[in-house]
């Protein structure tokens, strides 16, 4: 061994004796010009502000989706930038479930949040910290740092704000399960899918231990997945795939004992999805073994069983060795204690109007998972649109009138635009039949005829996903408005006010869904496009490695993200814990 690898360090030292010179010196040069470069980059230092100057001070919760798309796009220039969030990085969440086996590294998914203000050349000032109370009357957030104390040892100190960006994100909802906190790994952090990559292990190797029963062997390596959402169903593909094709060859003795189940409540899995997603995934879990659970109820969980409830079976207990809750998101304590304050404590989640400002608070805005934008109905301002569009006070509309606000209506109400789409009109004319429901159009029509035409409108209201792609839309959105707030004011680019004069600052926040894809395990992957396109296959599988590695924040975490899929192939999944 030492003979081949003397042999190797001269076969290098001739190669490089070989060179030509003019080639080692460019090699070097760009050795150099790249360690300086990197040099000059990593000494940069943050422009700290200390709130003294004239500009308007914006206070980002939460360094999720949302707070960090809006950091992304902000111009710091305009702003003293303060970032209070218990973390210092973006996590790319969507490969939290890769990360759980081995796929990807933590490492690759992570941003530091220095970084992305770093390239802003903005005042910026961060905190890890979280905030635990919000203050709208007075405009200051009360936080807690157990990173350091203050004089008083508690670690708590208070920011003013100018302008308050909310997005902490959510917490797992556990229905009020008993044992679920106690027992079950969550999804939803890096902490979270590096625990669950131990627990893994851990249960393979208890399984190893000599003089244990099958009955042992089975409980330590059945894994229980409940919730058949995409993050569920995801971690089930890519536990089933690592057990597979990695664990199998560490494990052999045990491999025949491993069992994977999916609890889901409902009658199907991934019901957001088109129907043939749905098929299709549930038929591969079956060819792949993947026991799925529909129409089961978790009750309770303790340490050694799940107990779940089916209206054929009834109650019955099964043991496990770990498992995983994925079955949605609930309100943060801070978020239910702000809602009371700004009078919305009979919600479940905060509201905001279209322009993502939190109902009943002054210069406060609320992205992502903690919030919602509450759509003002049609027929609740139906008498006030009549008024703007009956613009010499005749009492009748014609259709010119309408035609004049259409762009209006439609901008600072969707649900007129999707309603002509899911009825296959053509305009806003086809609205305009007289009563009996005759093909002749209207002419003009009265308060009461205008009121017909818009009754079943508001029937294409829909609340938006809490997804990665909701809040990133969101916090691009919101950036951009505070980027173009004072040219706004003075020329306002919104829709007609319907109960005011004059336009609203800002176009109403748009949500542009661009797809989603489902990873199945085998290297395979569903992908639905808005318009009823599906598709699903290998193809589709490097579609997604594709979109998600340019999703990356930084050239740092697309690289390693790269590497670590081409490490995946070549040399299998990192089976190591630490």
């Amino acid at each position: 061994m030492a003979s081949t690898g003397l042999s190797l360090v001269r076969r290098a030292a001739e190669a490089v004796r070989r060179t030509p010179r003019w080639q080692k010196r460019l090699v070097f040069f760009t050795i150099g010009v790249g360690t300086l470069t990197y040099a000059c980059q990593d000494n940069q230092v943050l422009q700290i502000c200390d709130g003294t100057g004239k500009k308007k001070k914006v206070v980002i919760l939460g360094t999720g989706w949302a707070g960090a798309s809006f950091l992304r796009n902000i111009d710091t220039s305009l702003y003293d930038i303060h970032v209070v969030s218990p973390r210092n990085y973006f996590t790319f969440t969507p490969l939290l479930p890769s990360v759980t086996c081995g796929t990807v590294e933590a490492r690759s998914i992570v941003e530091p949040v220095r970084n992305i203000v770093r390239k802003r050349n903005g005042a910026f000032r961060f905190w890890e910290a979280e905030c635990f109370k919000i203050d709208p009357a007075n405009k200051k957030v009360h936080c807690r740092s157990d990173v350091g104390t203050n004089i008083d040892g508690n670690g708590e100190f208070v920011v003013d704000y100018d302008y308050l960006i909310v997005g902490v994100g959510a917490r797992p909802n556990t229905f009020n399960t008993p044992g679920v906190t106690e027992n079950c790994h969550f999804l939803k952090e890096v902490e979270d899918a590096q625990n669950i990559r131990k627990s893994v292990l851990k249960c393979f190797e208890r399984a190893s231990l000599p003089n244990l029963s099958e009955e042992e062997w089975k409980k330590n390596l059945h894994f229980v997945v409940i919730g058949g959402g995409p993050t569920g169903v995801e971690f089930a593909a890519e536990l089933h795939d690592f057990v597979n094709e990695d664990l199998a060859k560490l494990y052999p003795d045990v491999r025949k004992y491993v069992n994977i189940s999916v609890i889901e409540a409902g009658g199907h899995i991934l019901t957001m999805f088109d129907k043939r997603i749905t098929q299709f995934a549930e038929e591969k879990f079956k060819r792949d073994g993947i026991d799925l659970k529909t129409n089961f109820k978790v009750v309770k969980v303790s340490d050694k069983d799940i107990t779940m409830t089916n209206p054929a079976t009834g109650e019955i207990a099964v043991p496990y060795g770990m498992a995983v809750w994925s079955t949605g998101i609930g309100t943060r304590p801070i978020i239910m204690d702000f809602m009371k304050q700004v009078g919305q404590g009979n919600r479940r989640v905060l509201a905001t109007d279209e322009w993502l400002r939190v109902q009943g608070c002054e210069d406060v805005y609320a992205l992502g998972d903690c919030a919602t934008i509450a759509q003002r109905k049609v027929m609740e301002d139906v008498a006030a649109i009549f008024r703007v569009a009956d613009k010499d006070n005749s009492g009748t509309l014609t259709v010119k009138k309408i035609k004049d606000v259409l762009g209006d209506i439609c901008e600072r109400y969707p649900q007129v635009e999707l309603y002509l789409k899911s009825n296959q009109m053509k305009g806003f004319h086809d609205l305009l039949k007289d009563s009996d429901g005759n093909s002749k159009e209207l002419k003009e029509l009265d308060i009461e005829q205008f009121k017909k035409a818009l009754a079943q409108v508001d029937s294409q209201v829909k609340m938006l996903p809490a997804t990665a792609q909701v809040a990133a839309q969101e916090g691009l959105y919101l950036a951009k408005c505070f980027n173009r707030m004072k040219i706004c004011e003075e020329n306002p680019e919104g829709p007609l006010r319907i109960r005011g004069s004059g336009r609203h600052r800002f176009k109403p926040f748009r949500y542009r869904h661009l797809g989603q894809f489902a990873p199945l395990g085998g290297e395979q992957t569903a992908y639905q496009l808005p318009g009823d396109w599906v598709h699903v296959g290998h193809s589709t599988q490097w579609l997604w490695y594709s979109a998600y590695a340019s999703m990356q924040f930084s050239w740092r975490t697309r690289m390693l993200v790269v590497s670590d899929w081409g490490r995946r192939f070549i040399f299998g999944r990192d089976s190591s814990s630490l």
